[in-house]
Order: C-alpha cells, then sequence, then structure tokens
C-alpha cells in the first residue's frame, strides 16, 4: 500500500461532503497538472490517502482510500487527465495545520511543504505515521 495526499479546496469540496458521499464515495477530477496527474495514476485500489483543506483552514482533516483507480476524467473534454474514485475513511479528531507539518522538523521535508502548489502527492510511510500521530488517530 502507499499513501498519497490529495487537496481540495472546502467551500468546493470538504471532508463534509466526502463524508456525504457514502459508500459508492465520490470522483476525484478536475486535476489539471500533469505532475499531479500522473500521481493519480499511481493509485491503486485500496491506496489512503490524507484529505487536506487547501486555502481555508490549510490542514489535514481526515483520510480517504482508493476505491477505484485511474480512469479518464469525465470532466476532462480532450480526455487527457485522469481521476480515481475516493471513499471516506477516518476523520481527524485533531486537523494537522500546514503551520504544524513546517514546525515539525522531521516531515518538513513533504511535498506539502516543497511543492505547495501540487494537488496530489505521495506521502511515505514514515510522514504518514507521523501526521496520522499528529492527529491524533491511529491507522
Amino acid at each position: 500500500m502507499k499513501y498519497w495526499l490529495v487537496k481540495s479546496e472546502p467551500d468546493v469540496w470538504s471532508i463534509d461532503q466526502q463524508i456525504n458521499s457514502g459508500f459508492a464515495g465520490a470522483t476525484w477530477d478536475g486535476v489539471r497538472n500533469y505532475q499531479a496527474s500522473n500521481n493519480l495514476k499511481k493509485m491503486k485500489k485500496g491506496d489512503l490517502c490524507f484529505f487536506y483543506h487547501s486555502n481555508i483552514g490549510k490542514e489535514i482533516v481526515g483520510i480517504v482510500k482508493v476505491i477505484r483507480e485511474s480512469f479518464i476524467d469525465p470532466t476532462d473534454k480532450k480526455k487527457r487527465f485522469v481521476a480515481v474514485q475516493l471513499r471516506f475513511y477516518k476523520r481527524f479528531k485533531s486537523p494537522v495545520t500546514l503551520h504544524n507539518i513546517k514546525s515539525n522538523k522531521a516531515i518538513s521535508h513533504i511535498s506539502l511543504v516543497k511543492q505547495s502548489r501540487l494537488s496530489v502527492m505521495p506521502i511515505d510511510s514514515k510522514s504518514w505515521k507521523i501526521i496520522c500521530k499528529m492527529g491524533k488517530i491511529s491507522n
């Protein structure tokens, strides 16, 4: 299993909306950056992703699970980009802010800090465990 981080502006798609999408989950579409799209293509069924509220809040608020691997994004008229299907998995008891991530030297190397504009990024297993602990959840 691999770990990822996906970003969404909470006024566009929030963790609550993700929760309300239920067992069927929701299509993670609209990604138009090639590096982020390539990361979507690498996701496998069962992989876990941190759910990050960008712009408003700037914090990891929960975890979603990949339930369908990459397919042509239905919102892309040119059929160049892909989407995945994600289902809510777990909410953090305590959201982990970008400030707290930047302040923790053990995880300050992750793409969220180094490539802040990237909307889909891999997370190494050591950083995953640290962030889960910061969010006061077990994985």
